[in-house]
């Protein structure tokens, strides 16, 4: 197998057509200098040894030397063999409401918006760790189930929107259940994370918790929001407020942070509750803490080992740039012997 390490620096390749440009118009230039100083036929007698020959030479290896330094930097690879390499660490998952009610801006820029910035802030400390995301408002579903690719995870984590989920509630029992049936057989640590204001929640959480207790599984829990109820606001298509959610009488609904619910569920749950506010991340704090659990092997992937061979670039284009040094611009005595012979020159 072969590949560019850094394949970022071949972009470099797309200014040797540039350069090659810029040595026929300074070549084109110093001619007309030249022959704007004094006539064609003087040329000769005023620069007898110049040698144009000898400068396009300098110039082809200036250019060959700067790509084979460029390929160089981007390090071509070669796969020598293929290993198994054992994977360790933990399981989480993260249960996010995407309810209306996170649309709230007790929290900035809002409920969701906060968690999603915290979750992606997780996403990039991972290193081997297994992440999920289960969203939840009414119904609960996988968003993206137990994975090392992170990339592809922030890609569905920025996906997610109050639009994800169409029927409205705080389903935190199926949530619970989701992320409890998402976990396999591995004898990995796991936790479940929730984070949600905790309003109006829905389902069994007693029976759902109890499962997850049995098989091991710790749950946290996160609330965002203000107990004292903040209205919802409402936006058009083109972001602009257009007032705030109302119930049946009109009278403005207010959604309030259920830190009671969320105590009991992370008590219950061998876990602890965090009230999240605009200063700090608590997702990373249990994170923190559960990185402090011994990890367990999960699988095992095969990974290429490769061997670099810049050198094989790099040698070659130092012995082109030695050989253009000692060039000189002047021709050889040989050659002007020659030409004379020859008639060429007088």
């Amino acid at each position: 197998m072969f590949r560019f390490e850094n394949p970022e620096y071949l972009n470099l390749l797309w200014l040797i057509p540039f350069i090659i440009l810029l040595f026929i118009w300074l070549n084109n230039r110093k001619r007309k200098m030249l022959k704007d100083f004094a006539d064609e036929n003087l040329h000769r007698f005023i620069i007898p040894d110049h040698s144009n020959a000898k400068i396009k030479i300098k110039s082809v290896l200036l250019l060959i030397v700067l790509t084979l330094l460029i390929l160089a930097a981007a390090n071509p690879q070669v796969g020598t063999k293929l290993q198994e390499v054992r994977q360790t660490g933990i399981d989480v998952f993260i249960c996010l409401d995407v309810s209306l009610s996170m649309s709230a801006e007790d929290i900035k820029p809002n409920r969701l918006e906060k968690a999603k910035f915290q979750i992606s802030n997780l996403i990039q400390k991972l290193r081997g760790d297994r992440i999920g995301l289960v969203i939840f408002a009414g119904q609960a579903y996988i968003q993206f189930p137990l994975t090392t690719d992170y990339s592809a995870a922030n890609l569905f984590l920025n996906a997610v929107d109050f639009n994800s989920v169409p029927q409205q509630g705080t389903a935190i029992a199926s949530a619970i259940n989701m992320a409890v049936e998402g976990f396999d057989t591995a004898s990995t640590q796991k936790a479940v994370i929730i984070i949600t204001d905790g309003e109006d929640h829905e389902g069994d959480i007693e029976s759902a918790i109890e499962n997850a207790v049995e098989k091991g599984i710790k749950i946290y829990t996160i609330g965002l929001g203000s107990p004292d109820g903040v209205p919802i606001p409402l936006y058009d298509e083109r972001g602009n407020l257009r007032g705030f959610k109302t119930d049946n009488s009109g009278k403005t609904v207010l959604t309030k942070l259920n830190e009671q619910i969320l105590k009991e569920i992370a008590g219950k749950g061998n876990g602890v509750y965090y009230r999240g506010n605009n200063y700090e991340d608590y997702l990373d704090k249990i994170y923190t803490d559960l990185a402090q659990l011994e990890k367990a092997e999960y699988g095992t992937k095969k990974v290429t080992d490769y061997e670099s061979r810049y050198y094989y670039l790099l040698i070659p284009a130092l012995i082109l740039l030695l050989i253009e040094f000692f060039i000189s611009e002047r021709k050889s005595p040989f050659i002007s012997r020659l030409n004379r012979k020859l008639g060429l020159e007088e």
